[in-house]
């Protein structure tokens, strides 16, 4: 017998026997729930996103409570996660659903898939581990598992590899429990055949495993492009006046949009402390004889999927409150941990 004609057995025989990986929504029936930990896990690690699940339930249990809260409230739970477009999306949708559905989720695969924020993985798995519908989820783990034991070496990343994987994955796709399967074959990957040092020893596939018998498991899957990481320099100033800083909303089709920073002075390539200090005199908002640098701090790094950010937090004390600009505030220190920070600053900020 093939293996295509068994894998669905044997994977849940697995699943049944073997799998012990606990997550709190595993078996979770509540589309709303479902979906908040789906678009929590979107580029994500589970061990990183289970305390976010974990608070985002307890604060707003329901999604009429998430669609009611006020954006900086969710902002600043979602602090940390990264990829700010998913909390945009995730407030977006909760309002539709509370308002526009009166709070009853989408129940169709179709329907799912047209919420913001949701595309065919997420759409699958809402559909079929809320309402048993048979739409296979096609994840990293999934392309790994079906890359190795079938030995496709058609590049994941590219649209014939989507459209390979995916017509596969469908026609492996146990119909009749099609939550329970999906649920599987993510555990599988994420347990037994790991990115790196699968145990493949354990391994239910081992005898039909392409990859195992050819010795091409460190080849598989295999990705066609590479990732151009674009080096950007920022230099915040932190205008102290008294007990009170200034921060500002950052705008625009740009990284980290809707969070709070301290004015800021990019730079194309690393500067000296002494083209720091030309490039704060220079500045409108300040006047040279108006100021004191107190500190620079030494060099913060933060890796995004496509940006490396570096820079240096230059403290300056005023002596008098200068005028701001307009979309500019005052805060006293002690409501900083109020405002939603990106990660670069909250390393700075954890460091003092």
């Amino acid at each position: 017998m093939e293996v295509k004609a068994k894998f669905a057995s044997l994977l849940l025989k697995w699943n049944k026997e073997k799998n012990d990986r606990q997550m709190p929504w595993k078996g979770e029936k509540d589309p709303y729930k479902i979906w908040l930990s789906e678009i929590i896990l979107q580029q994500t690690r589970v061990e990183q996103g289970l305390s976010y699940y974990n608070n985002f339930i307890k604060t707003f249990p329901d999604v009429h409570k998430l669609a009611t809260a006020p954006d900086a409230k969710v902002f600043k739970l979602w602090e940390g996660l990264g990829y700010y477009t998913r909390c945009r999306n995730l407030l977006a949708t909760a309002r539709y659903i509370s308002k526009e559905q009166k709070g009853k989720f989408p129940d169709s695969y179709e329907e799912v898939l047209n919420l913001k924020g949701v595309g065919p993985y997420t759409a699958a798995a809402i559909s079929s581990f809320a309402f048993n519908l048979p739409h296979a989820v096609v994840d990293g783990n999934v392309f790994r598992v079906l890359a190795r034991v079938f030995g496709i070496a058609t590049p994941i990343d590219t649209t014939e590899g989507k459209k390979k994987f995916t017509a596969l994955a469908e026609e492996l796709l146990d119909k009749k429990q099609p939550g329970l399967y999906n649920q599987a074959i993510m555990d599988f990957g994420a347990t037994v055949c790991k990115p790196a040092a699968p145990l493949c020893s354990d391994c239910i596939f081992k005898k039909h495993c392409v990859a195992f018998n050819k010795d091409m498991i460190a080849a598989l899957p295999v990705k066609e492009k590479k990732i151009t990481i674009k080096q950007r320099w920022f230099y915040y100033i932190i205008m102290e006046y008294k007990n009170e800083v200034a921060i500002v909303q950052r705008t625009g089709k740009d990284i980290w949009k809707d969070l709070f920073e301290f004015p800021l002075i990019e730079a194309k390539k690393e500067m000296s402390e002494k083209n720091i200090i030309k490039q704060l005199n220079l500045k409108e908002w300040l006047v040279p004889t108006d100021y004191t640098v107190i500190s620079i701090s030494p060099l913060f790094k933060q890796q995004l999927s496509h940006q490396l950010i570096t820079g240096k937090f230059i403290t300056i004390k005023l002596k008098r409150k200068v005028k701001l600009q307009p979309d500019w505030q005052w805060v006293t220190k002690g409501k900083l941990k109020s405002f939603a920070f990106p990660q670069f600053i909250n390393q700075y900020l954890k460091a003092k």
